[in-house]
């Protein structure tokens, strides 16, 4: 039948993701629900269903394409309920969200061989505390982590860095402000290498000056990263401020087309109502999003799976259809 069709079984609910959605799930999702509790699926719905959606920091493009895709299926099914209505929009926002982490690649780890991950992103995302999550995660499975201040041009930066190693127990490698950050990467790398760490994490700067000498920079830092481990870095993640909305998504841009990313951290989402930025990202990146980031502490960090977040979008704990 259709209607089995229709429905997918709730995904396992992640009470820290759900936590951090709690704004957005309780503004804009939560007026999106009403939307489906009228008797009845006429065209205001489908009107107020798309403002709502570029109100979520959906996207104008992403929020057109998911009314429209949902108006086709709702005709093409027959569709008259709009409890089941909603069900459908569910199932199309996963499968956006689907169709950008098929690229995601497969994480092989080796004990003793250095997983290098080179973080990018503009200043002021929360790369550094991105960062320590990234470790802590990473501590969680029982791999021995450094990290690198190669983000030389802002002091703060190597402080915080130097903090959150203290905290978690972890290494940093770091050289005085305005040092070369190859040479900061050169040195992690070789004591990551040395002293057999599984993972090594590395900062860089996050200015959004021309693209040439952006590329040009990052690409002297992978040189030196494959001086010492050929297939460095294996994972280069992009970290996007979910509180930014379209804009966060005009610098990520930025960053795509100048470097090769493998990965996507959106930080901050516990900091807006306006949690819908994911989609945008996959569809406009085709990146795949890996990690959310979900408050402040080092724990607070999610992996990323499309049907989890959109059923935190739209249900709290014990909520359901």
């Amino acid at each position: 039948m259709v209607l089995d069709r229709l429905f997918r079984r709730r995904a396992e609910p992640d009470v820290q993701l759900e936590k951090s959605l709690e704004k957005t799930r309780k503004g804009v999702f939560s007026e999106i629900t009403r939307l489906f509790e009228r008797d009845v699926l006429d065209d205001d719905l489908y009107e107020e269903l798309e403002m709502l959606l570029i109100q979520a920091d959906v996207g104008w493009d992403v929020s057109q394409q998911l009314v429209r895709d949902l108006r086709a299926r709702v005709n093409e099914e027959r569709i008259e309920n709009p409890s089941l209505a909603r069900e459908v929009l569910r199932t199309e926002m996963i499968e956006l969200l689907e169709s950008a982490t098929r690229n995601r690649q497969v994480k092989v780890f080796q004990r003793g061989v250095p997983y290098v991950i080179m973080v990018v992103g503009v200043n002021g995302v929360g790369k550094t505390t991105s960062i320590a999550k990234l470790a802590a995660y990473h501590q969680g499975f029982g791999r021995s982590v450094m990290l690198a201040a190669g983000d030389t041009f802002r002091a703060a930066a190597i402080d915080q860095l130097k903090i959150w190693g203290e905290r978690l127990g972890v290494p940093v490698v770091a050289h005085e402000p305005g040092a070369d950050p190859g040479a900061v990467v050169f040195d992690a790398v070789q004591a990551a290498y040395g002293r057999g760490r599984d993972v090594l994490i590395v900062d860089t700067a996050g200015r959004l000056h021309t693209k040439f000498n952006l590329m040009e920079e990052l690409s002297k830092l992978r040189k030196v990263m494959q001086k010492h481990v050929e297939e460095a870095p294996q994972e280069v993640l992009l970290v996007i401020d979910a509180t930014t909305g379209q804009n966060g998504l005009i610098q990520a841009k930025t960053f795509a087309e100048s470097v090769d990313i493998t990965d996507i951290m959106i930080a901050k989402l516990d900091g807006t109502s306006k949690g819908g930025i994911a989609f945008s990202v996959a569809k406009e990146l085709s990146i795949p999003i890996s990690y959310i980031g979900t408050g402040e502490k080092a724990t607070d960090l999610s992996e990323f799976y499309p049907e989890t977040y959109v059923d935190a979008l739209f249900f709290g704990e014990g909520e359901g259809l």
